[in-house]
């Protein structure tokens, strides 16, 4: 018949157990470990690029504007940008547009300017005559008493008849005609780029002569009435 274990060769006995236990529990472990398939996590940095509102001074090109005399001009301002397409719609809401040099009422080359943050681009503005009526016009040849006054409506000096716009684009050029002295003077008309070449005569008028009154003779019937008286 076996002997019974004490108490202490139980502890031992337990504790044994229970240490290779462990071991064997942390074995498993460690081989579940190894044999378990390693998973990267791979983070994607998406870097979204955004053009700065910042421009070269080659970035901006302006158009060479051009209307005629007395029409009102475009404050759009991207009406004057050559590559609008090419700069951005916050770069252009910061744009500054500058006409105030352009005379419209008088024809012309101006200048005009664009102004972004610190950079300025100026542009060139053409004021246009507006083209008039192709007129060939026919000049009078005037005769005036000396001292008389020169007319300044041109319609005097021009055969055919003008209308109000032709009448303000005509230049006549009276300076070489002197009417207090008689003579023969050239005066001229410019007009749509032609110079005309017309003559003012400049005459005395005839004197009269004073002649002495005749005595008128007596009737000789009268004068036998009063002898026989």
């Amino acid at each position: 018949m076996s002997k019974s274990l004490s108490k202490k060769q139980k502890y031992i006995i337990a504790g044994f157990t229970a240490v290779w236990g462990l071991v064997f529990i942390g074995s498993g472990i460690t081989m579940n470990l190894m044999n378990k398939p390693t998973t990267k996590t791979i983070k994607q940095l998406k870097i979204t690029q955004k053009r700065v509102a910042n421009i070269k001074s080659n970035e901006i090109r302006l158009k060479s504007m051009e209307q005629e005399i007395n029409q009102p001009i475009s404050v759009n301002i991207k009406d004057y940008l050559e590559n609008i397409d090419d700069i951005d719609a916050e770069i252009i809401n910061e744009l500054h547009l500058d006409t105030s040099m352009v005379n419209v009422k008088q024809a012309g080359n101006y200048t005009y300017t664009i102004t972004y943050k610190k950079k300025t681009f100026n542009g060139v503005f053409t004021i246009k005559e507006k083209p008039l009526p192709n007129m060939i016009l026919t000049l009078k040849s005037l005769n005036l008493e000396i001292g008389s006054a020169l007319s300044t409506d041109i319609q005097n000096y021009i055969s055919e008849t003008l209308t109000e716009e032709i009448k303000q684009n005509i230049k006549l050029d009276l300076t070489n005609v002197n009417t207090a002295q008689a003579g023969n003077y050239q005066y001229t008309v410019t007009y749509n780029g032609r110079l005309y070449t017309g003559t003012i005569t400049i005459y005395e008028p005839n004197k009269t002569e004073n002649t002495p009154s005749k005595i008128p003779e007596k009737d000789s019937s009268e004068e036998n009435v009063k002898d026989e008286n």
